[in-house]
C-alpha cells in the first residue's frame, strides 16, 4: 500500500466520525475492505454455476490452488488479511458460500455441510481447478473436511481452523447458551447484538469503530431468518466417521479462549486423523485468521512446506 493512503485511511476516519453521517460511514467501511483486498492482491469476481447458483469470490496470487471458507456468518472477507501472506505462494480464492455474502441465497436450499461441499467442488472445477488444498475456519472447516471426506483424490491438504462438526469433544460455552437458555449468541437481529457477537467470537478482535461496526451488522441482521435455518443444518451435523483415519496432510490450528468451540476439541480431532498437527495459539479466540493473521499464514506456510517433502 502506497504511503499516502497508509496516512489517508485515519484521516477519513475521523472526518466521517465527526460528520456523523450513516452513508459516509458505509463509505468508509468499503474503503478499508478495498484497502485489504488490494494489500493482499485480491480481486473480486463471480460466476454463475450450472444450476443457477451464483457465487461472488476473491481471488489472487499464482500457484496451487488454495480454497479458504469462511465460517458460520462470515464473509469472503474473513481470510483477506492473512491472504496478503499466502498470494505470493499459492492462487488463493476465497468464495462467499451460498447463503452468505454475496453469493445466491436460495431460502429453500440444502445447507448441509455435504451439500455445500459438492457446490464448492463444482465452482472449483468451473475455475479450473480439478485438485486443490482447503483451508476453512468454523463452519467453513467442517464444510472442508466433508469435502475431503466425498473427494479425498482431490484434496491436497487441510488447514483447519477451529472448525465445527466434532461431537465427541468438551462442550463449549456456546454450546451451554445455547442449550440451556434457547438463545444463540452468534445470530444477530440488531446493531447491539453483533457488537455482542463480534465480542464474543473474538480474544484480541481488530479495533473497528462502532459506527462502522453497525456497517458490517446490516446484513446479518436482515438474513438472521435464513442464518438460523443454516445453523440447525450445521449444528446437527457430526463430520467424525466421515474423517476417522482420512490421511488427507491436515494442520489443525485453535485459540486458546475460543468461547464457540472448545480448545479441546482440537485433540479430539488431532487422533481422529492420522497425518494431523495441532497448533494452540494462545490468547487468541474463535477467529486466529482475523486477530493474527500474519502468525496463521506463516504457521501454513511452514506446514506446507514440510507436507510437501
Amino acid at each position: 500500500m502506497h504511503t499516502g493512503r497508509r496516512t489517508l485511511l485515519p484521516l477519513l476516519f475521523l472526518l466521517f466520525l465527526l460528520t456523523g453521517c450513516a452513508g459516509a460511514y458505509k463509505q468508509v467501511a468499503h474503503f478499508a475492505i478495498g484497502l485489504d483486498r488490494e494489500q493482499a492482491g485480491l480481486a473480486r469476481k463471480e460466476v454463475t454455476l450450472d444450476d443457477g447458483l451464483h457465487y461472488v469470490y476473491l481471488e489472487g496470487g499464482k500457484g496451487e490452488p488454495l480454497m479458504l471458507l469462511h465460517g458460520f456468518g462470515g464473509n469472503k472477507d474473513s481470510f483477506t488479511r492473512s491472504a496478503r501472506y499466502l498470494t505470493p505462494h499459492y492462487r488463493v480464492i476465497i468464495p462467499d458460500h451460498i447463503g452468505f455474502g454475496e453469493s445466491s441465497r436460495p431460502p429453500e436450499a440444502d445447507y448441509t455441510p455435504a451439500a455445500q461441499a459438492e457446490r464448492l467442488r463444482r465452482l472449483a472445477q468451473a475455475l479450473g481447478a480439478k485438485t486443490i488444498h482447503l483451508g476453512g475456519n468454523s463452519m467453513g472447516g467442517q464444510i472442508a473436511m466433508a469435502y475431503a471426506a466425498l473427494y479425498p483424490t482431490e484434496v491436497g491438504s487441510l488447514w483447519l481452523l477451529n472448525p465445527a462438526g466434532i461431537w465427541n469433544a468438551p462442550r463449549s460455552e456456546l454450546a451451554h447458551i445455547v442449550l440451556g437458555t434457547g438463545r444463540n449468541p452468534l445470530i444477530a437481529r440488531s446493531e447491539d447484538e453483533f457488537a455482542e457477537t463480534f465480542a464474543f467470537v473474538m480474544t484480541d478482535p481488530p479495533f473497528v469503530p462502532r459506527p462502522i461496526l453497525n456497517v458490517f451488522a446490516q446484513e446479518r441482521i436482515r438474513h438472521a431468518d435464513l442464518e438460523e435455518r443454516i445453523f440447525v443444518k450445521i449444528a446437527t451435523d457430526s463430520v467424525e466417521d466421515r474423517v476417522r483415519g482420512l490421511d488427507t496432510p491436515t494442520l489443525i490450528v485453535w485459540g486458546d479462549g475460543d468461547r464457540v468451540i472448545h480448545v479441546g476439541t482440537a485433540e479430539v480431532l488431532n487422533r481422529l486423523m492420522p497425518r494431523s498437527e495441532v497448533i494452540v495459539m494462545q490468547g487468541v479466540g474463535h477467529l486466529p485468521m482475523i486477530e493474527r493473521p500474519k502468525q496463521s499464514a506463516e504457521d501454513y506456510l511452514r506446514f506446507r512446506a514440510v507436507a510437501g517433502k
